[in-house]
């Protein structure tokens, strides 16, 4: 199988190598300088601030949204949130569970982010701005600087969903004054699903130490603490969080994040060239390096992923919900390469000719 699909990606021989070996004791100072070199690195590549922190959640990237929220917000806040697609949902979910007054700024799937959806908010008395970089859903990369300037300018605690998007498309989280960045280990990390990551500013964290969460398990409070010894407070995904070292000091050695980002950027733009004359369309307005999403004009978008799988041998990224046969998408992240784009493109093309799309 090839997996085009956005997480879990393919990994490189280095990554899956560790995953082979036995899961060594972690509560030694030789874990902690593994853990200590994973904080370093994560934050050389969101650019953030030398004085940010970083805690290693075991746990989806959801785990983390709902992190995030619990230990920095409460119903004292007025937050505003961008629904575009399944993952701003969650976030509505997510403030909803947890009484945080919102909201929502709802954009059709595929609606690009613009100042005039914004204008009716400003100056309005919001304290917090959560927003999921790169909507993975239906594939829309928000505009990032106009949510910075809107932000910075009503004075708004500013969480970035950034899973999907990390390491595929230029982040500085200094420079964009976000407060919380998040990702996961199964997205460019391309290693497998289970650690999610959070890059802290010191304006989050002193939030932090003036929210009581009300979840042991997810307590930022003691996860800040015991990652000041490279621990984590409860027993985490320990291979996994050695994946991500190996996988961290790859990209370094590479030439580090825009290296990565341009690598990622090149394999989207040649599978984008290479489908030109296929019955689909690209439904996003404003397009992330990390994938391509596709509405087919002649079929519906599941059965070609139910084709691909059970007949070519690779994997599309399918939609569920009200997308599902509207919408399907094609990663450019993980260890792909221009040969396998080209056996997608393949595999397409005999659709095509089959009459099947």
């Amino acid at each position: 199988m090839i997996n085009f699909t956005v997480g879990p990606v393919q990994s490189s021989e280095a990554v899956r190598a560790i995953g082979a070996q036995q899961v060594p004791y972690f509560r030694t100072s030789e874990f902690s300088e593994v853990m200590f070199e994973n904080e370093r690195l994560v934050k050389k590549f969101a650019k953030a601030s030398e004085d940010s922190k970083v805690v290693f959640i075991t746990g989806s990237g959801s785990a983390s949204m709902e992190t995030a929220i619990m230990n920095t917000l409460s119903p004292s806040d007025k937050a505003l949130v961008v629904n575009g697609g399944s993952f701003g949902h969650r976030f509505v979910e997510l403030l909803e569970l947890h009484h945080v007054p919102y909201a929502e700024i709802k954009l059709e799937h595929g609606k690009a982010l613009k100042p005039e959806h914004l204008a009716p908010y400003e100056g309005k008395g919001y304290t917090a701005f959560l927003v999921n970089k790169h909507e993975t859903s239906t594939g829309v990369h928000y505009n990032m600087n106009l949510i910075s300037d809107f932000c910075r300018r009503n004075g708004l605690f500013l969480i970035a969903d950034c899973i999907s998007s990390f390491l595929a498309d230029s982040f500085d989280m200094k420079e964009l004054g976000v407060d919380i960045m998040l990702t996961g280990s199964q997205k460019a990390l391309a290693c497998p699903p289970g650690i999610s990551i959070m890059v802290l500013s010191p304006n989050a964290i002193a939030r932090i130490n003036k929210t009581h969460c009300i979840c042991q398990y997810l307590d930022l409070q003691i996860a800040l603490k015991n990652m000041e010894r490279g621990q984590t407070p409860w027993t985490p995904a320990v291979g996994i969080l050695l994946q991500i070292n190996a996988r961290l000091k790859e990209i370094e050695v590479q030439g580090g994040v825009d290296s990565e980002i341009a690598r990622i950027g090149s394999l989207a733009e040649y599978f984008r060239r290479g489908i030109k004359d296929l019955p689909f369309e690209i439904v996003s307005e404003s397009l992330s390096n990390a994938v391509t999403p596709l509405h087919p004009t002649t079929a519906s978008a599941y059965d070609i992923f139910l084709k691909m799988k059970d007949e070519y041998g690779i994997w599309i990224c399918p939609n569920g919900g009200d997308m599902k046969d509207t919408i399907f998408r094609v990663g450019h992240i993980g260890a792909l390469t221009t040969t396998d784009y080209d056996k997608l493109i393949a595999a397409f093309k005999d659709l095509q000719a089959k009459g099947i799309i």
